[in-house]
């Protein structure tokens, strides 16, 4: 596994991130791995913003009127 070093971290945030691991009960290397892989598992925002543009590619609108939209949803939404 790779090991990631951190230098000059405000005293500040080094006291917060080792109080926020102590209540989860977590040692700070534990916390922040898992605060790292939580990130690295999530898309950045221009990833997210190209799946969107893709799916909003993909899928035609072409012949749907707003108004008929809106009232498919207002039809639908009691039935869950």
């Amino acid at each position: 596994m790779a090991t990631i070093q951190i230098k000059n971290v405000p005293e500040e945030a080094h006291a917060i991130l080792r109080q926020r691991a102590a209540d989860a009960h977590q040692s700070l290397q534990e916390y922040l791995l898992s605060k790292l892989i939580a990130d690295a598992q999530r898309p950045s925002f221009d990833q997210w913003v190209s799946r969107v543009d893709q799916m909003h590619a993909d899928v035609s609108m072409e012949g749907f009127a707003i108004d008929s939209l809106v009232e498919v949803l207002h039809d639908e939404r009691p039935r869950r």
